[in-house]
């Protein structure tokens, strides 16, 4: 079991803001995922991984292929109280998930670094 956090790096967010809107999209996906998967995932540690794409079109057309794929997903947009718009996607939360089905969509993706 494990967690994914897909951001949008095209966005360049300072790293106060990075930190903000993956805790937002860590905690949503947890809570969209059923009880069998959060007492897992708890159980294994809270094990997650940051990765990223550009363009929030990116994000959107993993939204869909989890939910197709029946993977917990959560879409963050931004409340544009500092520095983006209001309604600016930043980040997508995977998970928690088999690694295995989480790896099949993210696989191609790169370390958020």
């Amino acid at each position: 079991m494990k967690q994914i956090i897909v951001v949008d790096d095209s966005l360049k967010l300072p790293r106060g803001k990075l930190a903000a809107q993956v805790a937002h999209a860590a905690v949503a996906a947890f809570l969209e995922a059923g009880k069998d998967a959060q007492r897992a995932w708890l159980s294994a540690g809270m094990p997650k991984v940051v990765l990223k794409t550009l363009g929030p079109e990116n994000l959107k057309g993993l939204e869909a292929a989890a939910k197709r794929a029946g993977i917990p997903a959560a879409m963050i947009a931004d409340a544009g109280r500092t520095v983006l718009a209001a309604g600016t996607v930043t980040c997508l939360g995977l998970g928690p998930a088999a690694a295995e089905a989480l790896d099949a969509l993210t696989g191609e993706l790169k370390l958020l670094r």
